[in-house]
């Protein structure tokens, strides 16, 4: 026993039955207790896949905001993940926060999964590498993190319930494959999903939380239950987990001392439960008497979320080296979509926080080319919500609960836990919006509330409305994850100033759960109108950049998608200016795939998912060549829906099997007729490489290959494996290994990539080498062989 365990079995001994118990049960909605007289502070907890949001609404404190997860494993960079991975370390410590609750390593299975964006990638390896290097750069800051969600939460609809049905081997190479590459780099925390596999509910599922996390993993860390995940008392304490959250719907507590003591449950078990606990206590500086971890706060947010933007951005298409544009050469650009000025950011759910700013693309651009006329249009508005009312026809908006009063930038709060300045949840009943329009055009305004719980909205002296936007009962998993909205018109005359006042009103306790948003659209033209605009001045512009993409309503936590066509008129839109201008860029805001029938008819189409706080600044650079697109695909983007090899995500009778075992992403293409749209791995550049060698052993590949373009430039070399005598069908190929490499015009360089043991296994029964003889790829993409060779396993 080392001296720092030695000193944490001493401290257990000191405590009783029920403190033991109150350190394994949540105390509120974010955090467990303190127990000062070991020296043991609050540990804290706060979501933060692409930021930290910490346990409340600070207004006045705001988040960094990274580009989405799939963004992050689109740079295919191990280093880059550990450095957005130090950032939101250092953003855990400013924030008091000693636990991450990320990150997700849940597999792209199917492209209808609605958290998709929130997850990296539909491969493993790539998966879990970019997995690995986030948590240390979190964990270098004496932050824990919690790779989520154990397992199997590879979609959305009927999460809490749901018996996912995993074959062994798929469950092994596939699903659980990212997790232990987590466990073996020192990950010190695993959430445990709402969801069963094969039989039991993962919060209370012995074999894979204690049998292979703990015992065959080795893994010495805690693993925590989703958010009221846990719902038996015997059955979560013996199935492996050692943290209920939060404090509502706990099934421990006094449960779990009564079932101790009836012998239900060993107090052994227990033990090593709090073990966990205090260890984690340890490693984060929540426990005195041992060493704090002091690492400089000096990652720069801005920069390092600009650098992941535009290192994540997929170049699909470039006909005719459409972009980067030649800054020199312009005189009006058009910009065009509503997504243009209403940049989305962040996927939806528990991923969202408040970001320190937002760079729209058109300010974006803007700002980028001062000299050159930016002319906007709508072109098709995708939103089924109005957007949060905002500009110069509205004075600024005065939110006050209580006597506590903050302004905000648009008319839209969102929290989880705890109230701003502090206020107490059992107290709190109302929040109150105040502020005035001044509309600068006559005619018809539609104003609208949108979120949850009951409302009263005035303007000027009428009321429009006063009701619940919810059916009585409904649970409060709906309400946060599915608000609803209603719509009014009102007409007003330009100029003058009319007060508007929307009230909300929630019952005792239920504030620590808010969401608030008065929209706004002014008159304007219709839908026809919109397009019709937008095609006229793309008529008369020198390059068209179309923005376009899904809402909240079409990607977020709590559903799944119907459907991967873009929501609302945006296809049509986008053939209507092309057809008008054939220099449109369409720049493609989406977390996951989306169809994309008009890709052979535009110049360029731009990936760029959910970009951060600096979307419109990382997409400027990047059109206009200051920074080279530096992603390639995480996933497979289709041509058709119906040539997904996995689309299911509707269970039947309580269960969903994953009857495609492990051809799953580009494992399933591959054995297809179809062609995707776009390949796994694929994304181009603006330069040029030639691959010129590769040589392989067992454990290795080198490839030298050379920068033969003009400019410097980045590749992502990626290798792959088929072949070997295997004892069970194997996919044709799959991924081994990838590095990325930077090199000047004319420069050659060398990069050695580990061929790790596992590429070589398949799970029988346990793990098992193949022998026989492999061909090994170096690939610029699944589709795009550069080199190969042969290796041999006896």
């Amino acid at each position: 026993m080392t001296e720092i365990e030695h000193f944490l079995q001493k401290l257990i001994q000191q405590l009783s039955l029920e403190e033991k118990v109150s350190l394994l049960t949540g105390q509120d909605f974010w955090s467990l207790p303190a127990i000062p007289r070991i020296g043991l502070r609050s540990l804290v907890m706060s979501d933060g896949p692409v930021g930290v949001r910490g346990t409340g609404y600070t207004p006045d404190d705001p988040s960094v905001a990274l580009p989405s997860p799939t963004a992050l494993a689109a740079g295919w960079d191990v280093a880059l993940a550990e450095r957005a991975g130090r950032l939101l370390g250092q953003e855990s410590r400013r924030k008091g926060v000693h636990l991450l609750l990320g990150p997700t390593v849940n597999l792209h299975r199917t492209p209808l999964g609605g958290r998709h964006f929130e997850c990296y990638s539909e491969d493993p390896l790539l998966t879990g590498e970019i997995a690995a290097g986030f948590v240390a750069g979190v964990q270098s800051h004496g932050v824990g993190t919690t790779v989520k969600h154990l397992v199997g939460n590879d979609f959305e609809t009927d999460r809490m319930t749901v018996d996912v049905q995993i074959p062994e081997r798929a469950l092994r190479e596939l699903y659980l494959a990212p997790f232990e590459r987590v466990a073996e780099a020192g990950g010190w925390g695993v959430m445990s999903a709402y969801n069963g596999v094969n039989g039991a509910p993962m919060a209370s599922n012995g074999r894979i939380q204690d049998e292979i996390l703990k015992r065959e993993w080795g893994f010495d860390g805690a693993v925590v239950s989703d958010w009221r995940a846990a719902r038996d008392t015997v059955a979560a304490a013996t199935g492996g987990l050692d943290i209920a959250m939060p404090a509502m719907d706990n099934p421990w507590g006094p449960k779990l001392v009564e079932a101790v003591r009836s012998g239900q449950v060993a107090e052994e078990l227990i033990d090593d439960k709090v073990r966990r606990v205090l260890r984690l206590a340890a490693r984060t500086g929540a426990l005195e008497g041992l060493p704090a971890v002091d690492v400089p706060l000096d990652e720069d947010g801005v920069a390092v979320t600009h650098e992941v933007a535009v290192r994540s951005f997929v170049l699909a298409r470039n006909e005719d080296a459409a972009l980067p544009l030649d800054a020199g050469t312009l005189s009006r650009v058009a910009v065009i979509g509503a997504l243009a000025t209403d940049a989305r950011v962040l996927g939806g759910g528990s991923a969202q926080v408040t970001p320190q700013h937002v760079i729209s693309p058109l300010d974006g651009i803007r700002a980028a080319l001062p000299g050159v006329d930016v002319a906007y249009a709508i072109g098709a508005d995708p939103r089924p919500f109005l957007p949060p009312a905002q500009g110069p026809d509205w004075a600024p908006f005065t939110f006050r609960i209580e006597d506590h009063e903050f302004g905000v930038e648009t008319a839209t709060v969102r929290w989880i836990g705890d109230l701003p300045g502090g206020l107490d949840v059992a107290h709190v009943t109302s929040l109150e919006l105040r502020t005035e329009l001044t509309p600068e055009t006559d005619g018809e305004h539609v104003l609208a509330i949108s979120g949850f719980g009951a409302f009263e909205l005035t303007v000027g002296a009428e009321k429009l409305y006063q009701g619940s936007l919810h059916p009585p009962g409904t649970g409060r998993a709906d309400l946060l994850l599915h608000p609803r909205e209603q719509r009014f018109t009102v007409t007003l005359p330009a100029g003058v100033p009319v007060p508007v006042v929307l009230r909300q009103t929630f019952e005792p306790g239920m504030a620590h759960s808010v969401s608030t948003t008065l929209g706004h659209r002014a008159p304007g033209p219709d839908e026809d109108g919109l397009i019709a605009e937008a095609v006229e001045l793309a008529a008369r512009s020198d390059v068209a950049v179309i923005v376009v993409g899904t809402t909240e309503q079409v990607e977020s936590e709590g559903f799944d998608r119907t459907s991967l066509a873009l929501p609302g008129r945006q296809d049509e839109l986008v053939s209507r200016v092309a057809a008008a201008n054939p220099r449109t860029v369409v720049v493609v805001n989406a977390g996951s795939p989306v169809l994309l029938p008009w890709s052979g008819e535009v110049a360029s189409v731009l990936l760029t998912w959910f970009p951060g706080q600096e979307a419109g600044a990382a997409l400027a650079d990047v059109l206009l060549g200051v920074a080279e697109p530096g992603g390639r695909l995480p996933t497979t983007w289709p041509r058709d829906e119906q040539d997904c090899p996995v689309l299911e995500v509707q269970p039947a009778g309580g269960a969903l099997g994953y009857d495609e075992g492990i051809f799953v992403g580009y494992r399933g293409w591959l054995r297809s007729a179809a062609t995707p749209l776009f390949a796994f791995g694929h994304g181009l550049g603006y330069t040029t490489w030639a691959y010129g060698e590769l040589s392989v052993t067992t454990t290795e590949a080198v490839v030298t290959l050379t920068n033969t373009g003009e400019r410097t430039g980045r590749e992502v070399v990626q290798v792959y494996l088929s072949g070997g005598d295997s004892p069970v069908e194997r996919p044709q190929r799959w991924l081994a290994g990838f590095a990325n490499v930077q090199a000047g015009p004319g420069e050659t360089v060398t990069v050695r990539i580990p061929l790790p043991e596992r590429a070589f296994q398949v799970w029988d029964g346990g793990w098992r080498t193949v022998p026989g003889t492999y061909t090994v790829t170096a690939a610029h993409a699944i589709d795009d062989d550069r080199l190969s060779a042969q290796i041999t396993l006896s």
